[in-house]
């Protein structure tokens, strides 16, 4: 067990060492966000003028509730991990791990834990110089279960949003050229992620079924845990179903990675 933890340990710090390269791309993509949050702060503040509150909330609910999505986003978020894939099997790459004794989606998700760690702590410095001006409108819930019932529903998420990533980067084994697809699915998941506008603002039934979709779980559902906008009954109903989208979608990995590998090898010769 030691062995393999050790190989995976060091897949991440060899990660963790190329990222730290390319810091500098991850912090421009930080200070570009906070123009982000200039338009999401002007757009809101003129949906609550003349009123308290939209859908329940207030508007420093709704304002928390988008920092927060902007926090998530570089500590979860699945940048360029599908091209990734998608390139390494076109290239030939993968060739080096189907010789090895290593998981190639272990030691892809390790790389992909080591880059969100060096994105996550670079959006922390324009965060925190944007602080000041923001700070009081920022407001968050005093229960002390949302930060550990948040906490995993955020691991979740994370395992979630690659999963989602590595299929896309499978469908190279079938298509030459993947774009399409993945700029349609991040299309969907920037919709029914709630990162146009919080799900709860959508009809009740629709609401209801963004619910039973993965789409909810990789963003909207640990912002709302955070940031009160759903209850401990909902959550816990929350992360049941989150954590059978997390099997589903694992089990769907592997099962893209054997098909995958059959019709890869059978071509290859």
């Amino acid at each position: 067990m030691r062995a393999v933890l050790d190989k995976y340990r060091h897949a991440f710090l060899v990660g963790l060492q190329s990222n730290i390269v390319y810091r500098w791309n991850f912090a421009f993509r930080g200070v570009f966000s906070l123009f982000h949050l200039v338009i999401v702060f002007t757009l809101w503040g003129a949906a609550y003028a003349g009123q308290t509150r939209i859908g329940g909330f207030s508007l420093g609910q709704t304002l928390t509730y988008f920092v927060l999505l902007l926090v998530l986003q570089f500590f979860i978020g699945a940048f360029t991990e599908d091209y990734q894939i998608s390139e390494e099997i076109r290239n030939g790459l993968i060739n080096q791990f189907l010789l090895k004794p290593i998981n190639y989606f272990c030691y892809r998700f390790s790389i992909f834990v080591a880059a969100r760690v060096v994105s996550g702590a670079l959006v922390v410095l324009p965060l925190a110089l944007a602080l000041p001006f923001i700070y009081h409108y920022l407001t968050l819930p005093a229960e002390a279960w949302r930060l550990w019932l948040g906490l995993p529903a955020v691991a979740m998420s994370g395992v979630i949003q690659f999963s989602i990533a590595f299929c896309f980067g499978l469908m190279a084994f079938w298509f030459l050229e993947i774009q399409s697809f993945v700029i349609l699915s991040y299309a969907v998941e920037t919709l029914l992620g709630g990162q146009v506008f919080p799900l709860d603002l959508m009809p009740a039934g629709l609401f209801r079924l963004s619910q039973f979709l993965p789409y909810y779980y990789q963003m909207y559902f640990p912002a709302a845990i955070f940031t009160g906008r759903i209850d401990l009954a909902h959550t816990l109903e929350g992360l049941v179903i989150q954590g059978c989208w997390a099997i589903v979608l694992l089990t769907l990995t592997h099962l893209l990675w054997s098909r995958g590998l059959r019709r890869y090898t059978a071509v290859g010769g």
